[in-house]
């Protein structure tokens, strides 16, 4: 597969539910904090394709991004899980460090599929993140993450992954029982297509490249704006 050929930078292409952004274009891919709504992860991004089936955007190594952290700057993942979810966060700008991610959506999937290389384009896995569906705005796409997600090796191989977490933010009270249920759903719906090696797993993803003369998204100041014109 080759790369798409990049276009121009998209302005309001999502505004419509009959409208795709260009192969090329610049859009933020963001989650919203499951305490307050409000985005706390922003990742300027680069649309590889986008059609009625597929969204696939690329985040390109040396990003500059957003990231939630706690209020005195302790990593997230550093603090101890009884208390990851209850102490306050505030976000901070952090460039992506080592090798791009290729991340794909279908339309109404409450998961996205993304894909890892080391350095030197070497294919390292397929990631599963367990999430809202995907909602369009004139300038990205939001949603907002279901703590559980899925690794799978080249060698159709896949584990579960952070389990602990998924327990820890029911506990802390991010999601109810009802809410819980429709995520262990959405994972054994995930599966399916990793056990029969199905879309996208199938479609040649790995080899994949970026258009060289594509540049880094810049992050705009106002990341976190509320989103307009919402479409599917």
């Amino acid at each position: 597969m080759t790369a798409e050929t990049a276009g121009t930078r998209a302005g309001g292409a999502g505004d419509g539910p009959g409208e795709r952004w260009a192969p090329g274009a610049h859009i933020l891919w963001r989650y919203r904090d499951n305490r307050t709504g409000l985005p706390h992860i922003c990742r300027p991004v680069t649309v590889v394709r986008d059609t009625p089936e597929l969204l696939a955007v690329w985040m390109a190594p040396g990003t500059t991004c957003v990231k939630p952290v706690l209020a005195d700057g302790t990593p997230v993942r550093l603090e101890p899980l009884a208390t990851r979810y209850t102490k306050p966060r505030r976000t901070v700008r952090a460039r992506w460090e080592g090798a791009g991610v290729l991340k794909l959506a279908r339309p109404g999937d409450p998961w996205s599929v993304w894909l890892f290389w080391e350095r030197g384009w070497r294919f390292k896995s397929f990631y599963v993140n367990l999430e809202e569906p995907l909602r369009r705005w004139a300038d990205g796409v939001d949603s907002e993450d279901h703590f559980l997600d899925i690794s799978v090796r080249p060698d159709r191989s896949w584990r579960m992954l952070d389990e602990d977490e998924f327990t820890a933010a029911r506990e802390a009270g991010l999601m109810t029982d009802a809410q819980a249920a429709r995520v262990r759903e959405a994972g054994r719906a995930a599966l399916a297509p990793v056990r029969a090696w199905g879309v996208p797993f199938r479609d040649g993803w790995e080899h994949w490249r970026p258009d060289p003369d594509w540049t880094i998204p810049a992050l705009p100041d106002d990341w976190d704006r509320a989103p307009v014109s919402w479409t599917r």
